[in-house]
């Protein structure tokens, strides 16, 4: 065994016990949840018995988690810098563990569109927070205040936009893939108004 292996396999053993410990399960409720003996549960967290694959799958499962987040290894790049839109007030996070999911950050000084044609429909998902000011949210004929500290989940085809509710607001948003495809669409028409969909 290399010195990686062996690494790998002492913290997937730190793992089963912490995930075991974190969810309140003594040995003998994760050996009901198994069909394993306690025994042999002991010897896989204490490193006397060999891990093997099958033993693995079914570990996983019984714990709530799955293979690869069990045998997942740490990343050396923990720490990721935005990409910067300095027209739109805009920073961006792709997350590593979901490419498909990014985390915005927005300055905004305009309110949402007076027109409801203004307003934007995609596919996907949206969450977004308030971090300063406040902000107005229209999504289809109604029209929310999000105050700071405050957030806002719905379904992207709906049509919606958002604004500043007065004064200079800043928002933070998580896009899941499809939203974030709805926004390049829309960047790519070159959208004029202050609209999520704008950033």
């Amino acid at each position: 065994m290399t010195q990686a292996e062996g690494g790998l396999d002492s913290l997937v053993r730190k793992r089963i016990r912490a995930l075991r410990v974190a969810q309140g399960l003594s040995l003998e409720d994760l050996a009901a949840r198994t069909r394993f003996s306690q025994s042999s549960l002991s010897r896989i967290e204490n490193g006397q018995r060999r891990l093997a694959l099958d033993q693995l799958v079914v570990l996983a499962k019984a714990l709530d988690t799955t293979l690869d987040q069990l045998v997942e290894t740490a990343s050396d790049d923990v720490i990721t810098s935005p990409a910067i839109d300095g027209a739109h007030g805009l920073m961006r996070w792709a997350l590593k563990s979901d490419p498909g999911m990014s985390v915005i950050r927005q300055r905004m000084t305009e309110p949402p569109p007076d027109n409801p044609a203004r307003l934007r429909a995609h596919p996907g998902r949206e969450w977004l927070v308030v971090l300063s000011g406040a902000a107005i949210l229209l999504l289809g004929h109604r029209r929310l205040r999000i105050e700071t500290n405050q957030a806002a989940e719905f379904p992207t085809m709906i049509p919606h936009a958002i604004g500043t509710a007065g004064g200079p607001c800043e928002i933070m948003g998580i896009f899941d893939r499809d939203a974030r495809r709805g926004h390049q669409r829309s960047d790519d028409k070159k959208c004029d108004g202050p609209s999520i969909a704008c950033d």
